[in-house]
């Protein structure tokens, strides 16, 4: 099932995406699906005629875990840690599909990070990774956005990245996927920049929610971003960034500087 938070003018509101006779529509549902029981609205419209936002605002936090791919670490002269590297980013760097990333004025040397981002759907602390299903929602895409210049700079990631629009997510959650090995891929412009898939994470989805269980309360609504593949470039302004995962969707937004 594919849950889309989408408005077509009037208050956001939650929906559920579904092709009719082969044209993707949206059927509006009450509430939201992370707090209420959810049953039909009746409204029914086009995917094309809505303005897809963030699937989810989290009202708490983003964890995100850092060299979860070997050969993305190696790419930036990184070795992989043996103990999970984990940061966080705030609410307000989640934008939805379509919105604009912007380059912080700090910064010359943004790059993207194609990811695969798991949402929460009940608290979970000291959860076990044979529970963790239990405990998620479902999927969808995420470019972890860095200012890799600032990143160099110093010791913690502040700067490089929890800045605003940081952190875009969409194109919704979709609830059946199995995360052990799907392709995720990026591109800039339409020319592809990371070729990779989720079963080449040194540690998988289950583990990793496990793990961070221990250190933090996971709320509902909380994301937690998987790592990124090799091959994060550099974006600039003007341009536009696409986040493709097997079995979710296309993730895209431009890139502004303001």
């Amino acid at each position: 099932m594919r849950i889309a938070r989408f408005t077509t003018g009037e208050d956001p509101m939650y929906g559920i995406v579904q092709a009719k006779d082969g044209q993707d529509m949206v059927y509006g549902i009450t509430g939201d699906p992370l707090y209420t029981e959810i049953s039909p609205t009746g409204k029914i419209v086009p995917l094309e005629d809505v303005r897809l936002l963030a699937p989810v605002i989290p009202r708490s936090k983003v964890v995100c875990v850092g060299r979860n791919y070997a050969a993305h670490a190696a790419e930036l002269g990184n070795e992989v840690p043996e103990q999970a590297l984990f940061f966080l980013k705030p609410n307000t760097a989640v934008v939805g599909p379509g919105d604009p990333i912007v380059i912080p004025e700090y910064s010359h040397e943004v790059s993207l990070e194609a990811e695969l981002a798991v949402v929460i759907k009940r608290m979970a602390k000291n959860v076990s990774p044979e529970d963790v299903a239990d405990v998620v929602l479902g999927y969808t895409c995420a470019n972890d956005l860095t200012a890799r210049d600032a990143q160099r700079e110093e010791d913690q990631w502040f700067r490089a990245k929890a800045f605003d629009t940081s952190c875009p997510i969409g194109p919704w959650i979709e609830t059946d996927l199995d995360p052990s090995a799907v392709a995720i891929t990026s591109s800039v412009d339409g020319e592809v920049a990371q070729n990779g898939t989720t079963a080449d994470m040194v540690r998988s989805v289950a583990d990793l929610i496990a793990e961070i269980s221990t250190v933090v309360t996971l709320l509902p609504g909380d994301l937690v971003l998987t790592g990124t593949p090799a091959g994060v470039r550099t974006v600039e302004a003007g341009s536009s960034i696409d986040v493709t995962i097997a079995g979710i969707g296309t993730l895209s937004n431009p890139v502004v500087r303001r």
